[in-house]
């Protein structure tokens, strides 16, 4: 039996943003962008799916006051499933979810070693560039070990995560 995705597209200050999950959890989430793009990245590949304005509405609300610019911990409260990243992504996505709070950073080779993979920098910025939870995951927050940014596979690059990275900077001083 397929899984049914509900999801909801809805705007923020920075343009619109996508999640998609069921009732066990998020699924995916989608950064600020037009309308059609949003729709588009959040839904491919999700051949059961049902539009829903109130598939988590707090997360919504969230959302929407962090790009006012709250400082807001998407922590643990928010049920995520990542049935289709893998043990070693799981351990990546759940340390960098749960350690690097609301305007931190953590290099790569970093969040490596805390998932217990000395050296794996390369590996972990594998496992952030399939990461189905931007913002809610805040793979924005992982940067290279001498300060640069590094990738961002998000919509709009590395230029989103600066201008990520930046605002949590000045609205957390």
């Amino acid at each position: 039996m397929e899984k049914v995705a509900k999801y909801v597209i809805f705007g923020t200050r920075w343009g619109y943003f996508g999640l998609a999950g069921d009732d066990r959890g998020l699924w995916r989430s989608c950064l600020p962008g037009r309308r059609d793009y949003v729709k588009f990245r959040l839904l491919k590949g999700l051949v059961a799916r049902r539009r829903d304005r109130a598939f988590m509405k707090g997360l919504q609300e969230l959302v929407s006051a962090y790009y006012e610019g709250a400082c807001v911990d998407f922590g643990r409260d928010i049920p995520v499933v990542l049935d289709e990243v893998g043990e070693f992504g799981r351990g990546v996505l759940e340390s960098l979810r749960r350690d690097v709070k609301y305007g931190e950073t953590i290099s790569y080779g970093e969040l490596a070693g805390r998932v217990g993979r000395v050296g794996a920098a390369r590996a972990v910025g594998g496992a952030l560039a399939r990461n189905p939870l931007p913002l809610i995951i805040p793979c924005h927050r992982v940067i290279c070990a001498n300060g640069k940014l590094g990738g961002f596979s998000g919509a709009g690059g590395a230029r989103v995560k600066k201008r990520m990275l930046d605002f949590e900077r000045k609205m957390g001083a």
